[in-house]
């Protein structure tokens, strides 16, 4: 069983963080959110409350298949300064494992020298303007082991994409299929 670690932070997008964490576990991924505030419970940028499965540094130690950063404001912001989990995300790339980032996430992985400057990304429309590359104008990226997503309005198609990395296509399609959406 593939897993997957999605960090929480204070002000995470609530779309975007629930979307990831129900397609892969739809998907049979081990999904483990880790809240890196210090506490478990953690409120979305839009008033979700949501309780992590464990704190950070209790599964920073252990090696995922995927590592997936859900957006949103101030959430990306307090993911950035969480210094621990961007030495977590330099390892994960280094190893050729994947990561994925949507929204204004991907401003992470790019500002903070974690990506190659071949690497293609796309994010938040407005998040275009900080990074260190051209950022594409298209719902989802997949370039190598980064995976890439725009807005809350493309959370499962970012997803499903995720899933399909890590699971395969047949896997991610009766996913898809479950869900009644076609945009696999």
């Amino acid at each position: 069983m593939a897993s997957a670690l999605v960090p929480l932070a204070p002000g995470f997008e609530d779309i975007e963080a629930v979307t990831i964490i129900d397609v892969l576990r739809r998907g049979g991924v081990e999904v483990v959110t880790a809240s890196v505030s210090g506490s478990l419970d953690v409120e979305a940028s839009h008033g979700l409350k949501a309780k992590a499965d464990a704190l950070f540094e209790d599964v920073a130690g252990r090696d995922f298949d995927a590592i997936v950063l859900p957006g949103g404001m101030p959430g990306t912001s307090n993911l950035r300064e969480f210094r621990p989990l961007i030495e977590k995300l330099s390892s994960q790339i280094s190893s050729g494992r994947l990561v994925g980032a949507i929204c204004a996430a991907p401003t992470i992985l790019c500002n903070e020298g974690l990506l190659d400057k071949d690497v293609h990304v796309t994010c938040y429309p407005s998040c275009g303007v900080e990074l260190d590359r051209p950022c594409a104008n298209v719902p989802v990226v997949a370039d190598g082991n980064v995976i890439t997503g725009q807005a809350p309005g493309s959370a499962m198609l970012f997803s499903l994409v995720v899933l399909r990395h890590l699971a395969g296509d047949q896997v991610a399609g009766r996913v898809a299929s479950g869900l009644v959406t076609d945009v696999l």
